[in-house]
């Protein structure tokens, strides 16, 4: 169906919007009269009059970016209740805002009402930021509501820390049923818990289109950890899922390691900060030895020991279809017999990066000596005579200068021209991704040159 049939097919009021009109007052009629009458007044010259009509003073930001792409209200205090009509009025007709921030404005359950009427007319915003926002449970159900009826073209839409409680998971869990716009949907720092996480688990095993959700920051354990474990082994479409900073548990990581027999879509899976000790690693780690797709896991912050690293790592020693790039157990202080089995495991995966505290004994030994891997390479090229883009020119295909961390640390791992071990080539990739942004950008080699 199109937008504008799928509009014209919504005009009814629901309980929540009837609401909203009983309380408003004649005023209000008012000035809906007047938006009425602006239906040939476009742009800044809309927002203007709006402005003038309800007594607002404008938002210059708001003017020198009506024509962008990108709108950033963020912390601005902007008016959208049932008494400042003005900034919604001119998003009526805009068209060509795609992704708008209205995090921290104290929009509050009837401002966010008002904006769902916006959204029922304006079919260009794909990304809506309303976090921060104290939406509370009423609000819930008014976004819940754009979501079912899908008329909008929301494709992002981020909803932390808005005083969501167990009785709006049903609501999300109901309306995202059968939409089939929203990809992103962030709902960290909210107030689900076990009865929200088993709502949220029925999210996940019956959407089809959802391919990034944040959960963390909320308390779902027991019962919901269990769910959500379940619904990610039903579910055919999600990438990215952060379930940092809940209680799961080990209950939650003998879940998710069965999901993750199952799953084939998800690539990166955030549970640090869960309370999950040896005992749920070993169980989450029978899920890693026949999971395929997998790419990064973050389980720092977890009581684990070294019993429970060397655990996860001999799952992937014995997966050899993983494709795991990542693996961060941060605060995990490790000992040798770790260090030699990463080292066995990462020539079966050369791309694999563990990411692991200190190593025990290290402070009263004294550290292996190893050259600066930069000056290695260097050497290298001067004794060949070969430029810096000769040596890299096999991992990087299009001549960009850039490659992907995990190729680069495969190739350099299977290479054999110069010998560099596997802790020289981890020290190589953070000095060519200093801000970790995935790509390794070896143009920095330059600065390294004598």
């Amino acid at each position: 169906r199109s937008v504008e049939s799928l509009l014209l097919a919504d005009q009814s009021n629901s309980p929540t919007e009837e609401k909203m009109t009983a309380d408003s007052s004649d005023t209000d009629l008012e000035i809906e009269d007047n938006e009425r009458s602006f239906a040939t007044t476009k742009g800044e010259e809309l927002y203007l009059e709006a402005c003038k009509l309800v007594g607002v003073v404008p938002v210059s930001y708001f003017i020198r970016n009506m024509e962008e792409p990108y709108m950033n209200l963020n912390h601005h205090g902007v008016p959208l209740g049932p008494e400042k009509h003005s900034s919604r009025t001119a998003l009526y007709s805009n068209t060509t805002i795609i992704h708008l921030e209205l995090e921290d404005n104290w929009i509050l359950a009837e401002g966010v009402m008002c904006l769902v009427q916006m959204l029922r007319e304006n079919c260009y915003i794909q990304e809506l930021n309303i976090s921060n926002n104290h939406l509370d449970t009423e609000g819930a159900e008014a976004i819940s509501r754009i979501f079912l009826d899908n008329i909008s073209s929301l494709r992002a839409v981020q909803l932390s820390g808005n005083n969501f409680r167990e009785e709006t998971a049903q609501f999300f869990a109901e309306a995202l049923l059968g939409n089939y716009r929203v990809k992103e949907l962030d709902l960290s720092h909210n107030e689900f818990s076990e009865k929200g996480g088993e709502h949220l688990g029925q999210l996940l095993a019956n959407n089809e289109i959802l391919e990034f959700l944040n959960l963390s920051w909320n308390h779902l354990r027991l019962k919901g950890a269990v769910a959500l474990g379940a619904g990610l082994r039903a579910n055919g479409t999600l990438k990215i899922l952060d379930l940092s900073w809940n209680g799961f548990g080990n209950e939650g990581a003998v879940a998710l390691g069965e999901a993750l027999k199952q799953n084939n879509t998800l690539v990166l899976l955030d549970i640090s900060s869960n309370h999950i000790n040896n005992e749920g690693a070993g169980k989450l780690a029978k899920g890693l030895e026949e999971n395929g797709n997998l790419k990064i896991l973050k389980m720092t912050q977890n009581p684990l020991t070294v019993e429970g690293a060397i655990a996860l790592v001999t799952s992937l020693r014995k997966n050899p279809k993983s494709k795991m790039e990542e693996l961060n157990i941060s605060n995990v202080i490790v000992n040798g017999s770790f260090l030699k089995l990463l080292d066995a495991v990462c020539q079966v995966h050369p791309e694999l990066d563990v990411i692991y505290g200190d190593v025990q004994g290290f402070i009263s030994k004294k550290p292996e000596q190893r050259p600066d891997p930069m000056k290695v390479i260097q050497n290298y090229l001067d004794e060949h005579k070969l430029r810096l883009w000769d040596f890299f020119r096999n991992m990087d295909k299009d001549g960009s200068m850039k490659i992907p961390v995990a190729e680069f640390r495969k190739a350099m791992m299977q290479q054999s021209r110069i010998p560099l071990d596997r802790a020289q080539i981890v020290e190589l990739v953070h000095k060519l991704d200093q801000h970790r942004t995935g790509m390794v950008d070896y143009r920095i080699f330059n600065k390294y040159q004598p």
